[in-house]
């Protein structure tokens, strides 16, 4: 039997569990400027999410990431190449993002979601002279990753 409410029955490998939706649905402003690219370009913007990665390798939520995490920030790096104005590598590579779907497999709490924008705020420190992020648009960035990882939560 399914309920439907704020939350979904979500069937994996014989194993049931309750998926929550925050009630505030995907996010809605404004992404990241798209002229971020142009300023950083994609060799920066892979440093920068390998940088991500190696913080996430240390911290309380590396369980839910792929044991060769070198790999991982490659795939998450297309889809930052994109969001931040550049070209879609990301669907080329792997098709539409659909990253709520493609996460739901691992269980995503508001204690997760606080650690992983901890170790994307600690990779942005210095962002401007590691990376050439310009610096006008960083509190729109992080602003983007707030929204973003509110809507990954999938478990209350």
């Amino acid at each position: 039997m399914y309920r439907y409410s704020s939350a979904v029955r979500y069937n994996m490998a014989d194993m049931e569990r309750i998926i929550y939706t925050p009630p505030g649905g995907p996010p809605q402003g404004p992404g990241p400027n798209s002229a971020i690219y142009g300023i950083m370009g994609e060799d920066n913007i892979f440093r920068m999410i390998l940088d991500f990665y190696k913080e996430l390798e240390k911290s309380e939520i590396r369980r839910l990431f792929p044991s060769n995490m070198e790999e991982a920030s490659k795939k998450s790096a297309a889809f930052f190449v994109t969001i931040l104005g550049g070209p879609p590598l990301y669907f080329e590579k792997y098709g539409s993002p659909r990253m709520r779907a493609r996460h739901l497999p691992f269980e995503i709490d508001e204690r997760a979601r606080h650690a992983w924008l901890g170790c994307f705020e600690r990779t942005l420190e210095g962002a401007d002279v590691k990376y050439q992020f310009p610096m006008e648009h960083l509190e729109g960035f992080k602003n983007f990753l707030k929204s973003f990882s509110s809507w990954m939560v999938n478990k209350a």
